[in-house]
């Protein structure tokens, strides 16, 4: 308990799924937290809802809705946050989108507003926070760790996923690039690739039966939790890895490792 106390931590995304379990774990560890998730009527419940629960663990907590995508607006809330809360010490760029299609039948519209919040809001929300953890190490603040949220499927290739693997890749190169630029500050930044991952958007996409049965065909026999991701991300912020940086940390039940599809008979 307590890695991360003293510590104030920004995440976006936040409303649900890995966003929201992460928040709260890492609020059990003693950091205060800074909330984003982009401006809606349940956006807005969600986090007030979860800026109660952190309130009652004794932390500091602000929230702050923004369009990652937006750079005007991402800057307004960094400024606002660190005006506020004096520091961020942790920045997990979380927010996505996603839309499940072949890429021959994917619109534009959507193919860009993957690209604009996966990896324009990947880059927006690192490179603020990278100036100013570079700031408060200049200022004598020891340490920064910077986290993205990744997915499996840069990894994979999977049909119905081409455009959300693309900038999901393209974001773990991004990772080792930043991480390489900030060793001289002490400041580290790594990354989580996740496995299928039970969260409230699956359900968008196929129904609850579908889910449930295809489940017990993977490795695992079923998904992963929010929680599990977000155990894995407080470890990475906390003081236990600070000798790691520039890498990605795959979370999957073993979905990489799958050889099923090419032994199958043989056992």
């Amino acid at each position: 308990m307590n890695r991360l106390s003293n510590r104030v931590a920004l995440i976006t995304g936040v409303g649900t799924g890995i966003g929201r379990a992460t928040a709260l774990a890492m609020a059990r560890e003693g950091a205060d937290l800074i909330l984003n998730d982009l401006a809606s009527e349940t956006s807005q419940s969600h986090l007030e809802d979860l800026a109660d629960q952190i309130r009652q663990q004794g932390r500091r907590v602000r929230v702050h809705f923004a369009d990652v995508s937006n750079r005007m607006q991402m800057e307004e809330l960094f400024a606002a946050s660190v005006d506020e809360m004096g520091s961020i010490d942790i920045a997990l760029a979380n927010a996505a989108f996603s839309v499940k299609k072949r890429i021959v039948d994917t619109e534009w519209t959507e193919a860009q507003r993957m690209i604009d919040v996966i990896l324009d809001g990947t880059f927006h929300t690192c490179q603020l926070a990278a100036q100013q953890m570079i700031s408060q190490h200049k200022a004598g603040r020891s340490g920064g760790k910077i986290l993205i949220t990744g997915s499996i499927h840069a990894e994979l290739a999977m049909p119905f996923h081409g455009v959300y693997a693309m900038a999901k890749a393209a974001g773990m190169r991004f990772c080792q690039s930043l991480a390489a630029e900030l060793v001289p500050y002490r400041i580290n930044v790594n990354s989580i690739n996740p496995g299928w991952i039970d969260t409230p958007n699956e359900r968008n996409f196929i129904s609850e039966a579908e889910i449930q049965a295809v489940a017990t065909e993977l490795p695992w026999q079923r998904l992963g939790n929010p929680d599990e991701i977000a155990e894995a991300f407080v470890f990475l912020a906390s003081p236990e890895a600070d000798y790691i940086t520039g890498q990605t940390l795959v979370v999957d039940g073993g979905l990489r490792l799958d050889t099923r599809s090419i032994t199958k008979g043989l056992d």
